[in-house]
């Protein structure tokens, strides 16, 4: 039986205010490394990625993330994600994917070493051509099409529904919206990215590749690394909470999707792809 990890840890703070101070018991969000491997007949098993997380929905992470770098592409090549048994003690910190003999799979995309961090899901890779979007094609027209007061609404649905934010204030987010602006799947993690790879993970795990009818919503500003997960995912729009960095402009432009940046209950900025909107 599986023990899950705590996403929150108990810490003593010294509050100061305008008149005094105080001890007082706080909650704090819990970040921990996950090291993900990769098992595959005939090559052998191999540690790809080092990520600082919010433990929670581990696996869907761990999948999330291999098939956005393209080291796993189908479901039914997936025969197994389990937690490492050759620790002691469990920590539960270590994930394997165990593919299917046969299954595709290049070796020379092993040769990339991967650490990633809970602010910066590229920082660490062996050169910048490894962040390179290799393969992807334009995403087609229409899919998704969102009413602007779906759009502005997004936040709120999404930290209305952050329950561990709620306690320590230190999460980020990302949610799918369907084609009506109704709300589906949400992660929470110390790094946008993990959040990301945690909704494209269970996605995938149920077979719910790609999401072609769906937007995604991320809390905070929209990087290139976020687009590039969310464009391997076939997701049409993306919308964030802060701004948009000019290489997630350039990618969205690029490969045909809709991206939008500073949406707040008063409006939004669409800056590619704005016939999705109306």
């Amino acid at each position: 039986m599986i023990t899950p990890q705590k996403n929150t840890a108990r810490v003593d703070v010294r509050r100061f205010d305008e008149a005094s101070s105080r001890t007082r018991r706080d909650a704090v969000a819990v970040e921990e490394p996950l090291e993900i491997r990769l098992s595959v007949p005939g090559h052998g098993e191999h540690a790809v990625a080092v990520t600082m997380r919010t433990p929670g929905a581990d696996f869907e992470l761990a999948a999330g993330f291999l098939f956005s770098e393209g080291l796993i592409h189908q479901r039914r090549d997936v025969t197994d994600l389990r937690y490492c048994t050759d620790v002691e003690p469990q920590e539960y910190n270590i994930v394997t994917a165990h593919l299917r003999r046969g299954a595709p799979f290049d070796p020379a995309s092993l040769t990339r070493n991967f650490y990633t961090t809970s602010s910066c899901g590229v920082c660490g890779k062996a050169s910048l051509d490894a962040v390179e979007v290799k393969g992807c094609l334009p995403l087609p027209d229409g899919g998704v099409r969102l009413a602007p007061e779906a759009i502005r609404g997004m936040p709120a649905r999404i930290r209305e529904r952050q329950a561990v934010f709620d306690r320590t204030g230190g999460l980020h987010a990302a949610g799918l919206f369907g084609p009506g602006g109704e709300a589906g799947s949400l992660a929470e993690d110390v790094g946008r990215h993990n959040a990301v790879d945690k909704i494209i993970g269970g996605a995938f795990l149920e077979d719910g590749l790609p999401l072609g009818d769906h937007a995604m919503a991320v809390s905070g500003r929209a990087s290139f690394e976020i687009l590039q997960k969310a464009l391997a995912a076939g997701v049409r729009a993306v919308v964030a909470v802060g701004a948009p960095s000019s290489l997630a402009v350039d990618l969205a432009r690029r490969f045909n999707m809709t991206l939008i940046g500073f949406t707040k209950p008063d409006g939004f900025n669409v800056y590619t792809g704005s016939e999705r909107v109306g």
